[in-house]
């Protein structure tokens, strides 16, 4: 599943051809993914301006001048992809329609956003941007990690009292909006806490330590253009590269990086996903 990095990735991708664009024309090409589409999508869609492309958590949200927001989730295999970009920032032409081109966005100025998804876990939604805070999944949501309110005070607020292992934490999005598996492991890793630790038996400056690293994370795997597991591409079709970076994720069985240490990177499942650590360096 994309975590924060390459949801950003596609964001960033996306807001040069679509921010400030019209769409000439929606096309969907079947009644539903994840969910059902909502009613009348592709009309709502045709003409409308695109003012604004954002994220939130690992949703992409395109504010339009109708008043509406369009919410969209990568799921698994989702992909949006650029092509026929007139001012040449995109220099791949049209593609011949695929199977799972599921919905298009013909853009006015000649470009066009494909949302290819083969096995139909991502989504699409419409809802009044003016009350899109309180959409069923965003409403719950905690504050954004790469922004102000996510501060060594509120996660220490948020842990305080907790017993339940700090990966699985971390992975709470009431706590902290659009961290996953893989960065949750990373972080750690930094942080010297090892995942399966309790919360609340962890030191307060060892739990505040956490943010600064958290962000760094996050910002070089964005700089990287994100982790490229198996379908995830860029905007432009490219691969992210920073799972050539991990330093524990995916990589049980092999030596740790931390100079000196000798251990060998270990894997644990905790609530059913896999959790990778060095057992002498993470304590």
């Amino acid at each position: 599943m994309p975590e924060l990095p390459e949801v950003e990735t596609v964001r960033r991708g996306l807001a040069p051809v679509m921010e400030g664009a019209r769409i000439a024309s929606a096309q969907v090409n079947r009644p539903d993914l994840r969910w059902p589409f909502p009613d009348r999508m592709a009309d709502r869609l045709t003409g409308a301006r695109i003012e604004r492309l954002r994220r939130r958590s690992k949703y992409i949200l395109a504010d339009l001048d109708t008043g509406e927001t369009l919410l969209v989730h990568l799921g698994m295999t989702g992909r949006m992809l650029v092509s026929g970009d007139a001012l040449g920032r995109f220099v791949h032409d049209h593609p011949v329609a695929q199977k799972h081109d599921h919905v298009v966005f013909d853009l006015e100025g000649g470009a066009r956003v494909t949302f290819n998804d083969p096995r139909r876990f991502g989504a699409m939604d419409l809802m009044q941007t003016a009350s899109a805070d309180s959409h069923p999944l965003l409403a719950a949501l905690g504050p954004e990690p790469l922004g102000n309110a996510f501060n060594e005070s509120h996660l220490a607020k948020a842990l305080a009292g907790r017993s339940m292992p700090v990966k699985s934490a971390l992975l709470d999005q009431k706590i902290v909006a659009g961290l996953g598996n893989i960065y949750v492991c990373e972080a750690l890793y930094r942080a010297g806490i090892d995942p399966r630790r309790r919360v609340n038996a962890i030191a307060a400056a060892r739990i505040a330590s956490l943010v600064p690293i958290i962000r760094q994370v996050l910002e070089e795997a964005i700089a990287a253009g994100g982790s490229s597991l198996r379908d995830f591409r860029q905007a432009d079709g490219e691969l992210g590269y920073f799972q050539h970076s991990f330093d524990v994720y995916g990589r049980e069985g092999q030596p740790c990086r931390t100079p000196g240490c000798g251990r060998q990177v270990q894997r644990v499942v905790q609530s059913g996903r896999s959790s990778f650590y060095c057992g002498a360096c993470q304590r």
